[in-house]
């Protein structure tokens, strides 16, 4: 008999592969389709980002070291492209019986705060929500460190919620509510084409041209787009992360005897008492986000990529650590991250996403800059 010798590559991705397959049957008999189903949608956004390299730390930093703006051009297509999709959906506010809801959030003090620290966090951890949840699924030992800190600094955040909770803040602000729902999306799509403009006439003048954006980028920015649909139609809400990562902390912390978190004013909110009390694989993004690690080992290890063993050096640790932390509280404060205020709140409709990245870019200007303090590349 002829003997099967698999490739390397198939090899090292069938670890991935089987626990793709079983989590996603064990989902579907504990929790339903639906859970299932948005796994295998986290596995495809885990697969996308990592085989296009999508990521938005990387991306500002380019933006602001070299004056190269395809990553940022590559952010904002993303976006249009979900904002063109969300907004008619959410105007239907019901799909195929699942009832539809984007993310509108308050502007105040902590959200200009959240945003700002979560800015410095991405160049310091090396990465924003989904580069952390990626890279660390590809086998960055950094990221884990980045990640443990994320999820520690966003328990902190959620324990000590009485400090912020109450800073200054406007109303949540609907552009389609105040404007309807065309004019909303004529204006959110004429103000991101205002900035692709003006970060190609930036790197223009820098270079004298504009570098045309990657065949892998543009590609990326449309299959996210379309998983980001997928997750809106599947689960009634966009796509979000660091949502998850309280959740996680205040389950460990409730496990360990630390104390009862539930107890916590932040958890005393309707919404996040049902979540914390319900088992963790009935939380949509917990399952999203796990899935999304695995997608990425998955496809790491199929394309080469799975990422070699190498200690953190101290100033990377230590870099994780107050970077991760500061991710942690930042989108604790802030609401969210890249994808769910940035990306899924423009998306929305909401006023709060178009200001976070702007303390957020501020934050990330800072952070670049802190970088060489730690060693890093």
């Amino acid at each position: 008999m002829r003997e099967i010798i698999l490739p390397a590559r198939l090899l090292r991705g069938l670890p991935a592969a089987l626990l793709l397959i079983a989590g996603g049957l064990w989902l579907h008999a504990v929790a339903g389709p639906r859970q299932a189903l948005l796994w295998a949608i986290g596995a495809g956004l885990g697969a996308v980002l990592l085989l296009a390299r999508f990521g938005f730390t990387g991306a500002f930093r380019r933006l602001f070291h070299d004056g190269r703006s395809e990553g940022l051009r590559a952010q904002l297509l993303l976006i249009a492209l979900v904002a063109g999709s969300f907004l008619p959906l959410l105007a239907l506010g019901e799909v195929g019986g699942v009832a539809l809801r984007g993310y509108v959030f308050p502007v105040g003090v902590a959200l200009l705060i959240g945003a700002f620290l979560f800015g410095i966090g991405m160049q310091l951890g090396g990465g924003c929500g989904s580069g952390t949840l990626y890279a660390a699924g590809a086998g960055v030992p950094r990221l884990w460190i980045t990640l443990a800190a994320f999820i520690a600094g966003a328990t902190l955040a959620a324990w000590q919620a009485p400090l912020w909770q109450d800073l200054p803040a406007l109303p949540p602000l609907s552009l389609p509510a105040l404007f309807g729902t065309g004019p909303a999306l004529a204006l959110s799509l004429g103000l991101l084409a205002v900035a692709a403009l003006a970060a190609r006439a930036r790197e223009r003048a820098r270079h004298g041209r504009v570098a045309p954006m990657p065949p892998a980028l543009l590609a990326g920015a449309v299959g996210l787009a379309l998983l980001s649909v997928a997750t809106l139609l599947v689960a009634g809400r966009p796509w979000a992360i660091t949502a998850a990562f309280p959740l996680w902390g205040s389950h460990l912390v409730a496990w360990a005897g630390w104390d009862d978190p539930s107890f916590w004013p932040y958890w005393e909110d309707p919404t996040r008492i049902e979540a914390f009390l319900r088992p963790l694989w009935a939380d949509r993004i917990t399952v999203m986000d796990v899935g999304l690690m695995v997608g990425a080992a998955l496809a790491a290890a199929l394309a080469g990529r799975l990422a070699p063993w190498r200690l953190p050096r101290p100033g990377e640790v230590l870099a994780s650590l107050i970077g991760g932390l500061l991710l942690g509280v930042g989108a604790v404060l802030a609401s969210g991250c890249n994808i769910s205020a940035y990306v899924g709140g423009i998306a929305s409709g909401s006023l709060h996403g178009w200001v976070w990245i702007l303390p957020a870019l501020a934050g990330n200007w800072v952070g670049a800059r802190l970088r060489p303090l730690f060693r890093l590349d």
